[in-house]
């Protein structure tokens, strides 16, 4: 099977523009088709108004919508220079940097030239400025999601570990406190995106699921925050090489998985790199039910996802993983967003219609990668945002079924696929990192912490409730309302936070068996 060339583009740029209010608010009810009437039943809110969904082009209402919809991506830009964020944003920043700065005194290996390691590569490796991401989430702020949830919640240890090709991957384990001594819990593996995305970007997710009963892998790909720029053969990592984003994630899938019986293979391969301790095994390898795996991962961690689902599909690739014979994984999600096999589906650089123009250049200069055979194999997750990476204006309407590629493909497998897409957003909603254009994500840092906003909470909400609809057991956390928390569409991060530019859409079954599909959530499904 040949292997088609993966369409890719460099991440950058910021938009600002004044805020303009926007609201949705009201339609019809929704049925939805099934077969046992005990099954959770959607409907709309009341007040869901779909007027930009209809607005006529041209018209002035509809360049209206699209002003107040393309407002949103400027609304985390402005939170953000309050007084209280900037404080607490530039002590993170600080204290990263010194964190930084001790690794390297005490282990100056981390410099070494066969690592590639300086101050500026890899890319937020000293968590500074930007890549502190939210401040408010680290165990020097005071917040909930401080000092309370690392104390009282999780227990989270940082870990060290090679990947195939002996680069140093840095990352941590978290898991739940007060459980159970012989508790066994789903496990997720989260995956960055590439260039100016650190393992903080994604813990406004990661904290969610330790509190939902899960144990977390998250971990920088070779090339990103604190773990190695290169290998020591020279082989690079990030969007110099991107193929670290799904044989990396192989890797820390192995390296989770691995035991005190069954240690970690390429910390064995590689021993002697390096001076750094590696950890030798899983932390937490005793709370882990081996059969509940689900994988999570944003931009190159995104394809990286589609990718490793897929191992062991039809007409696809063996599972290349050490430690399994075929792929643990169970359950996918796709933070902006899934791909088919020819490498359709990714995010563009901007939101113009059609391909964009530079996609192929950029891909050729920085990745020269081919994607692996893979296909669709589990549940799916994918969510898409409204807007680009560098966002710009919708002059024209966009295909609204553009979100969807990959959804057809999982339809003609049978195999359950939900897709997403809340206005305003941008390819930044899935990692947030301050100064980046995106909806908002700490509208009170006064009160001690980023919560509410506009995209981050949707982006939980529905994370949260896949894996819980396909991960948990009864009596466990979430099992028993994870099919309504789905197909909530009257709720607060619902229909009323779906884009009106594309279609969000599912088409899975719940635990009754009834089929939960709509091809047009917001319209609503009969």
């Amino acid at each position: 099977m040949s292997r088609p060339k993966l369409k890719i583009a460099v991440i950058f740029a910021l938009a600002l523009l004044a805020l303009v209010a926007c609201r949705s608010g009201s339609s019809t009810p929704q049925r939805t088709a099934g077969t046992d009437s005990s099954a959770p039943v959607a409907t709309l809110p009341q007040n869901l108004d779909r007027s930009c969904d209809l607005a006529e082009y041209p018209s002035a209402e509809w360049t209206q919508c699209e002003l107040a919809n393309f407002a949103k991506t400027s609304e985390a830009l402005l939170e953000q220079a309050d007084p209280v964020f900037l404080q607490r944003f530039t002590e993170q920043s600080l204290s990263n940097t010194q964190e930084w700065v001790a690794r390297s005194v005490s282990d100056p290996s981390w410099l070494s030239p066969q690592s590639a390691n300086t101050v500026l590569l890899p890319l937020c490796t000293t968590g500074g400025l930007q890549c502190a991401a939210d401040p408010f989430r680290y165990p020097a702020a005071t917040g909930a999601n401080g000092a309370p949830f690392y104390t009282d919640e999780a227990e989270v240890v940082p870990v060290v570990f090679y990947d195939r090709e002996c680069a140093r991957l840095s990352g941590h384990v978290w898991r739940p406190r007060n459980i159970a001594e012989n508790a066994k819990l789903p496990n997720i593996v989260i995956t960055n995106g590439s260039v100016q995305a650190p393992q903080a970007a994604y813990w406004f997710v990661v904290q969610p699921l330790v509190r939902a009963g899960y144990v977390v892998l998250t971990f920088d790909p070779r090339g990103q925050g604190r773990s190695d720029q290169q290998a020591p053969n020279g082989q690079q990592g990030s969007n110099a090489n991107l193929a670290v984003f799904w044989e990396g994630q192989v890797d820390a899938i192995d390296f989770f998985r691995s035991s005190p019986s069954t240690p970690y293979p390429h910390n064995i391969t590689c021993k002697g790199t390096y001076p750094t301790t590696v950890t030798d095994f899983n932390p937490f390898w005793n709370y882990q039910d081996s059969e509940r795996l689900g994988i999570a991962g944003h931009s190159a961690g995104a394809i990286g996802v589609s990718v490793v689902q897929g191992y062991g599909a039809r007409d696809s690739e063996s599972w290349p993983g050490q430690l399994d014979i075929e792929n643990p994984v169970k359950v996918a999600v796709a933070w902006d967003s899934f791909v088919t096999p020819d490498g359709e589906g990714l995010a563009p650089l901007t939101n113009i219609g059609g391909p964009d123009p530079l996609n192929g250049v950029l891909s050729s200069a920085l990745t020269g990668g081919d994607l692996p055979a893979f296909g669709p194999r589990v549940p799916a997750l994918s969510f898409s945002a409204d807007y680009g990476f560098a966002p710009l204006l919708h002059t024209s309407p966009p295909d609204p079924e553009s979100h969807n590629l990959a959804m057809l493909l999982w339809q003609q497998e049978g195999i359950p696929f939900y897709s997403l897409t809340f206005q305003g957003t941008t390819h930044f909603d899935y990692s947030l990192i301050p100064t980046f254009p995106s909806t908002s994500w700490c509208p009170e840092p006064a009160s001690g912490g980023c919560e509410d906003g506009w995209g981050a909470p949707a982006i939980v909400h529905y994370s949260v409730a896949w894996f819980d609809r396909w991960l948990k057991l009864p009596d466990e956390l979430g099992y028993e309302d994870a099919d309504q928390r789905l197909i909530d569409d009257a709720g607060p991060q619902g229909a009323i936070k779906m884009s009106f530019r594309y279609l969000s859409a599912r088409d899975y079954s719940d635990r009754l068996g009834n089929t939960q599909r709509c091809d047009n959530i917001r319209a609503g499904c009969l």
